[in-house]
């Protein structure tokens, strides 16, 4: 297991954050955020971008919390995100601070730039998205206190790869990131930083195929993505994380019997020896849906069953609990 990073709180210093200069960016916050809900903006590349930030209500004022950024998935919004994805119960329950940046694109319907493969207009339009989460998390630190030491990163399909940029791309920036259907849309760069890596994926997702391959395409679209099949990523990530060996089956969740859960069961994959923790909740059953959300029906034919077998937001938040003491 790697180091984990100095906690950092007041003053925060956050290098180029903001502008990405190499001097650093110290900040001070004056004060706390209230509990509940706000929204903020940046100013960043000519645009105007938002993020929502939920902040738990039993904190002690001052106190310089975790963060943990939540990616939508393309063709969503911060807000979409917010409402379904549990993670604020999981800021509620262990004094975190949830974050959901917005991505960019017209009427609600948003996408990530998470590399030469993926997604829409950000990607197409060359959106500078890493710039954009370091401003975001510049700019909540000039808001409230941060724990520079235990920024996480988590996301669905698009956000999932967006997950995957910043643990290559900006690996100075986030202790962990736990993708969730999707993966890497582009090779690793052997000389990256390791960081520690849950990936969440069915092997029966329609969308962000598992074994790799064209993708359908997006609704109301007809964009479509080649996606690179989930065990080659891991294999790469495996040997960017220095890991001693194939991965091991850790945790099995037997198949569920009733209701729309039959037939749906998991297991949990685990790389001995690395030197950043990698893991893998390969599901057999459900399809592209952000598991621990029940979607309705009509939303299953484009995506595939739903599943309640496993708690995306509570998995990921384990995994950045156990790999930075973050508990």
């Amino acid at each position: 297991m790697p180091s984990v990073r100095a906690v950092l709180s007041v003053p925060l210093i956050l290098a180029g954050c903001a502008t990405g200069a190499a001097d650093p960016v110290v900040v001070e916050p004056t004060q706390a955020l209230t509990p509940g809900d706000h929204t903020f903006t940046v100013g960043h590349e000519g645009r105007t971008r938002s993020y929502l930030v939920h902040v738990p209500t039993d904190v002690a004022s001052g106190e310089a919390l975790p963060v943990v950024l939540a990616f939508h998935g393309g063709g969503g919004n911060a807000t979409q995100f917010k409402e379904s994805s549990g993670l604020d119960a999981v800021a509620e329950r262990e004094g975190v601070l949830a974050v959901y940046p917005d991505g960019t694109g017209l009427a609600g319907v948003h996408t990530w730039n998470a590399g030469p493969r993926c997604c829409g207009s950000a990607r197409d339009q060359n959106v500078d998205d890493v710039g954009f989460v370091r401003a975001v998390v510049a700019d909540l630190a000039a808001r409230t206190p941060v724990d520079a030491g235990r920024i996480f990163a988590t996301g669905h399909s698009n956000g999932g790869g967006m997950s995957y940029r910043l643990a290559h791309d900006a690996a100075d920036l986030v202790a962990a990131v736990a993708p969730v259907g999707g993966a890497a849309m582009g090779p690793v760069d052997a000389t990256a930083e390791p960081v520690p890596l849950l990936h969440i994926h069915s092997v029966d997702d329609p969308r962000a195929l598992y074994d790799g391959g064209l993708g359908p395409p997006f609704p109301m679209t007809n964009h479509r993505v080649e996606h690179r099949a989930v065990p080659e990523v891991l294999a790469e990530r495996a040997d960017l994380n220095r890991c001693g060996g194939p991965p091991d089956v850790a945790e099995t969740i037997p198949a569920a019997t009733l209701g729309r859960d039959a037939g749906h069961w998991a297991e949990r994959l685990v790389w001995p020896g690395c030197a950043a923790p990698l893991e893998h909740w390969r599901l057999h059953g459900p399809g592209h849906g952000w598991p621990g959300h029940r979607q309705n029906r009509a939303r299953e034919q484009i995506v595939g069953p739903s599943t309640l077998i496993l708690s995306a937001a509570d998995e990921a938040w384990r995994f950045f609990a156990a790999v930075a003491g973050a508990g």
